[in-house]
């Protein structure tokens, strides 16, 4: 395919997509952390849960360990079926002290701007003094991003306004093991990013197409599509398809 423009896809394939890619990275026995607003996350984690990792440690916002056995996503990523038959409770500051640490394995955390030097832009649009658009902020991501072991940004849009030569401001940086797009896997190596793998139905040049500074690809690998079984774990996790709010 020789692209030169996003193609419009349906939002659930996108959706499955970006959830299944995230589930496949996650390892058993992991310890993985997901902030609020984060369906595609969490959702992600569920199935993980359902196929290769049965044994990863699933931590959140309320505080759960493991909250909601039945790996069934109710309608929140901060809600209190987080924390429904948890055997333990672990806060959000002991969060961030287990990062520091070098316990916490998986840290997903997200943001509006990257560069190709793995800044990562989630404080504002514009002059920092007279911002265009003043965003949500950094949240925790200026401490887990350094100090988590394997931090995964996920952004549900993939254009040249989000992928950018240069941030307007680096909330956070470095430390990147994967940004999930709708289009593309990327990974740092050698200090900058660089294409990991490209989703089945796209291609390297609608990647190229969509980023605004200069794609290294080397090594592409294509990451398939969600199999049978996968799909079945996913619709039994998220039945009520939590994952779509992210998506326009």
């Amino acid at each position: 395919m020789n692209n030169t423009e996003t193609v419009k896809r349906d939002n659930m394939q996108v959706a499955d997509m970006m959830v299944t890619a995230i589930a496949r990275l996650l390892k058993n026995g992991e310890t993985v952390f997901h902030g609020v607003s984060s369906p595609v996350p969490m959702t992600a984690v569920k199935l993980a849960k359902r196929l290769q990792a049965p044994d990863l440690v699933y931590l959140n916002i309320p505080g759960g360990v493991d909250g909601n056995p039945s790996g069934m996503l109710d309608t929140s990523t901060a809600g209190a079926d987080l924390l429904n038959k948890s055997p333990a409770y672990f806060p959000l500051m002991e969060v961030f002290d287990l990062s520091m640490r070098g316990r916490l394995d998986v840290a997903f955390l997200s943001g509006v701007q990257f560069d190709p030097y793995g800044n990562v832009n989630a404080s504002v649009i514009g002059d920092y003094n007279k911002p265009k658009v003043r965003l949500p902020g950094g949240a925790g991501s200026a401490v887990l991003i350094p100090t988590a072991r394997k931090p995964v940004i996920w952004r549900t849009v993939h254009d040249k306004r989000t992928f950018v030569e240069k941030c307007d401001f680096n909330t956070t940086r470095g430390n990147l093991y994967r940004i999930v797009t709708p289009l593309c896997m990327f990974r740092m190596e050698d200090g900058r990013l660089v294409l990991d793998s490209v989703f089945h139905y796209s291609s390297v040049d609608e990647v190229r197409a969509n980023t605004g500074f200069e794609i290294i690809a080397k090594d592409i690998k294509i990451e398939p599509a969600p199999t049978q079984e996968e799909l079945r774990h996913l619709r039994a996790a998220d039945p009520k398809k939590l994952r779509l709010t992210e998506f326009k």
